[in-house]
Order: C-alpha cells, then structure tokens, then sequence
C-alpha cells in the first residue's frame, strides 16, 4: 500500500531521535487526531474518539522536527501510510504508522517562527563568500543582513510583535494528553 495522507492533531510527546544502521537520522513521535462531529440537535461538537498514528522522518526532516515539535503542538503530517499488524505479550492489534513527506505547525491555534536552514555553498562555487553558509540562527526572517539595523523592524518593514501562547484547550478535552 502507497496510500498518501494528511492528518491533523496533536503532538503526543517530544519527538525522540535516534539513526538507523547507515548513519540516517530518524525522528519518531506519536501524533493523536480526536474525531468530532457536529450534532445539530443539541448544537455542539461531540467526540467520537481519537486516532493515534506512528509518525516517523527522516535526514533533514527528522532534525528539523526535533528542533521545532514539542508535546501538544498542533500539527499538521503529510506522508505515505502503512497499515502494520503486530502482537505483543498475547495481544494483538493494527498499528496505523505514517512515512513523513513534510510536516509542519497546525496554525489554526498558534503562531510560529521560521528558520531557514544553513546551507554551505560549494567551495568553488561563484557566489561563495565567508558569510554565504545562510542567515544567523537569530535572524527568523530569512533575508540578508544588509547591515542597517533598523532594530524592531524586520527587512519588509514590519514591526517586531509578540505572541502569548493559549491555555486554551483546542479539542474541548483532554483527549489529546498522553496516559502518564
């Protein structure tokens, strides 16, 4: 099966990272997706369960996700779905496990900050200088340093703002929490 798929939920603990046998960096975390359904009658969202999916990413995806998700991030997954069976201690079950394409913050319910990755240009390349490895970590805007801090303004002229983060439950419960 090849199926591609896009879930939304919530992150269910940090991502923990780890390498395959060849050196591959891995990032693998579990990702819970509450199914609702709005009930006309009564004019309210009933829940009808929550899915768990197995997501796993690999090379620059893998550390790029380590660095940004964190437990209860609203996420977005799109990857490739496989559907494995497993039996553990007398019990069975059907384990729903997700091959991530691209992965990134559900902003739905938040804000988040973008920072491009370095990228080394070849030694030999016509546009490498001393700085050309990319934007400072610092630097969240993604443009060049042209040298003219105008200190609260990024370089499209915004102005720098800040986001308080919500204590507000997205799913009107807890059922995104993972069993301690």
């Amino acid at each position: 099966m090849n199926d591609t798929v896009t879930i939304l939920g919530r992150v269910g603990g940090d991502p923990n990272r780890s390498e395959t046998t060849t050196g591959v960096p891995v990032v693998n975390f579990r990702v819970a997706s509450p199914q609702r359904r709005y009930d006309s009658k009564s004019q309210t969202w009933i829940e009808t369960g929550t899915n768990w999916y197995n997501v796993s990413a690999f090379r620059q995806l893998a550390e790029h996700t380590k660095a940004s998700l964190h437990q209860g991030d609203g996420v977005i997954v799109t990857g490739r779905l496989k559907l494995r069976e497993w039996e553990s201690g007398g019990r069975k079950g059907l384990s729903a496990d997700i091959d991530a394409d691209a992965i990134g913050h559900d902003l739905r319910w938040g804000a988040s900050a973008f920072i491009r990755a370095r990228t080394a240009s070849a030694p030999n390349s016509p546009h490498a200088t001393s700085d050309s490895v990319g934007p400072s970590v610092a630097d969240t805007t993604g443009a060049p340093d042209t040298g003219d801090d105008t200190s609260g303004t990024d370089n499209a002229g915004f102005t720098d703002a800040t986001v308080e983060p919500s204590t507000e439950s997205v799913f009107g419960d807890d059922a995104w929490k993972v069993a301690q």
